[in-house]
């Protein structure tokens, strides 16, 4: 005993400064505190048998308590930066916006009448239930953070706020993306990251909640007050109708960010209810295989996307000149070799990304702009256009997917006899960032091993060209046609290419090679249509989605331009009614049409009757 007792003999401290002596109980001292602010945790209890000084977090105790005793006013003061940090986290994650351009100072000028209310749940509470209240609120802000961070990604790149009841499906896809533009090691180091940060982010909330209600408790006679005060003062902005920044001054902002998530949410999953419905109804459903497309029986038709062709790159003052001087060139050499051109507008279902939503929506005449919708209407047999060449008998249908690296399944909702994924078109040269392999290259494999064979019934192609899928860095650029062979040439073209991590932070690069990409993928397409083309082809070509906001821009629509080009006059008189621009480049007052849409104007235009099946 003699020992334990010794062990635990609190340290002697040293004399202080006159007038500033050290270890005063009544320092801090309050009635929820008896203890005091300053007090360490067991000082003035008799030792507890187990708990020898000689374990790490008994020789802790000990040090900081006797630096609090020697250095009075350096633990005074930290324990205020500790106390105003806390303050400064919780005001900063109630107030957060979940928008980038709204992130900056004027932001946070403002009362949150979360904090207010806090403030008094704590005041009210009893210790233990006031210790579980803290720990909610600052894992609720926790969340609040994360979503609002969620926000700022997807309004970023997606032009729209995150969906907690349809986007985590693709966080899956936005890894692989970070993988294959990359590297596997940045891909699992931002999924690592990912996880701790949000880890890291909720112990310093809890942590700061914590302490937060530990002071409003000790101090509870000013902390009441203070209150009073701020309450006060909110309801009196909140009436006045005080703004500053543009932004109210009495805000919510919080409450009202869980409350838009939750609307959300629930309106996604009634939507999914609904849609399932749609997806059973069909102009077409019962249409006989005889009354679809007959007056494009014999021509073989393409149907080709060109990755984040958007209506940005036509009208955008830093990418349109170049990309104008492209279509008007190709329109150009497109008539010299006997081919005419017309072109209008779609608005697409999605927007800097989710690429399969706007060919989903386009091929089925269903708006899909989520993934449980497109899950959804893939599960069952709504007809797509190209399930339509197909159900005729009339055509061979194939799809050529270079982006496609794994099973996909929905070639057979699409009606496609045979799919060329990135694997079957023999390229053997080096992948440009996230694209597989390029345009050009993509097209002389779809033309040597399908296009270009001999059959016995007209070809229906779905093709989807990659090459200006972001970051746009590097771009291949054109070379001889008869110079592709494997795809090797690319080797040089490749290394001595633009970096994506240069290229993905500069927003004014993005663009520019953004337009630049454009540029090649409807070169690359025009020349094969020039060099491939017969009096039999139809060429229907169109965007998927615009850009990613930063490069398109905040205030940019969802428009994407969309082409017809044949040889055959009657084709394009058959959408004389559309009064689409002649040529590549459709005006600006051009026809703009929802994308899902397209496919019963297409269908009725080559002469389909509508078979309306119901749902």
């Amino acid at each position: 005993m003699p020992v334990f007792t010794r062990f635990h003999q609190p340290p002697q401290p040293d004399d202080g400064p006159s007038g500033d002596a050290p270890g005063t109980a009544e320092q801090g001292r309050d009635e929820g505190d008896p203890a005091g602010e300053g007090a360490v945790p067991g000082a003035g209890k008799p030792p507890v048998p187990g708990a020898s000084s000689r374990s790490l977090p008994g020789q802790v105790l000990i040090r900081l308590r006797t630096w609090r005793t020697r250095r009075p006013r350096t633990a005074r003061a930290v324990r205020t930066a500790t106390t105003v940090t806390a303050a400064a986290l919780v005001l900063g994650a109630l107030l957060l916006p979940n928008t980038l351009p709204a992130l900056h100072a004027g932001t946070f000028a403002r009362i949150p009448a979360e904090a207010v209310v806090g403030a008094v749940v704590v005041l009210v509470l009893p210790p233990r239930p006031r210790l579980a209240a803290a720990v909610l609120f600052g894992l609720g802000l926790t969340v609040l953070t994360a979503v609002n961070l969620l926000d700022m990604g997807f309004n970023e790149y997606l032009g729209r706020g995150f969906n907690a009841a349809l986007d985590w499906d693709l966080l899956p896809d936005a890894q692989s993306y970070v993988r294959d533009t990359f590297g596997g090691g940045v891909a699992t180091a931002a999924a690592v990251g990912a996880v701790v940060l949000v880890l890291l982010l909720a112990a310093v909330l809890v942590a700061a909640t914590v302490r937060l209600s530990g002071v409003l408790a000790r101090h509870r006679a000013r902390s009441t007050k203070g209150a009073l005060v701020a309450g006060t003062a909110w309801v009196t902005c909140s009436a006045l109708g005080l703004t500053l920044s543009g932004g109210p001054i009495a805000s919510e902002r919080g409450a009202g960010a869980l409350r838009v998530h939750s609307q959300r949410t629930v309106d996604s999953l009634r939507d999914e209810a609904a849609f399932a419905k749609e997806a059973r109804a069909d102009t077409f459903g019962n249409t006989p295989p005889g009354e679809l497309l007959p007056d494009l029986r014999g021509k073989d038709v393409v149907f080709a996307f060109i990755e984040s062709y958007g209506r940005s790159a036509v009208e955008d003052p830093v990418m349109a000149p170049g990309v104008h001087r492209t279509l008007d060139a190709s329109t150009e050499a497109l008539r010299e070799a006997g081919f005419a051109a017309r072109s209008g507008w779609l608005t697409s279902a999605t927007y800097g990304g989710s690429s399969w939503l706007g060919h989903s929506t386009t091929m089925s005449g269903l708006w899909i702009d989520n993934q449980r919708r497109y899950r959804t209407v893939t599960a069952g047999d709504h007809l797509t256009l190209t399930k339509a060449f197909q159900r005729t008998g009339a055509w061979d249908t194939v799809g050529v997917m270079p982006g496609v690296q794994k099973g996909w399944p929905e070639e057979k909702w699409y009606g496609l006899d045979r799919v060329y994924d990135a694997f079957d078109l023999g390229y053997r040269g080096p992948k440009f960032s996230w694209s597989t392999m390029p345009d050009q290259y993509a097209l002389e494999a779809f033309e040597r091993r399908v296009h270009g064979r001999k059959r016995d019934r007209p070809l229906m192609s779905f093709v989807i060209l990659t090459s200006s899928h972001q970051p746009w860095a590097p771009i291949p650029e054109l070379v001889g046609w008869d110079e592709l062979g494997d795809g090797s040439v690319f080797d040089a073209i490749q290394k001595a290419g633009n970096r994506a991590s240069d290229v993905i932070t500069d927003t004014t690069r993005s663009r520019e090679e953004y337009g630049k990409s454009i540029r090649y993928s409807v070169t690359s397409l025009t020349q094969w249509l020039r060099r491939y083309g017969t009096d039999d082809t139809v060429l229907v070509f169109l965007g998927d989605h615009q850009p990613i906001a930063r490069v398109s821009g905040p205030r940019a629509s969802r428009d994407v331009p969309v082409s017809i080009v044949a040889r055959d006059p009657e084709v394009l008189d058959k959408i004389a009614g559309w009064n689409w621009t002649e040529g590549l480049r459709p005006a600006s007052d051009a026809p703009v049409w929802r994308m899902d849409s397209f496919r019963d104007r297409f269908l009725k235009a080559y002469g389909s009757t509508p078979r309306p099946s119901q749902g």
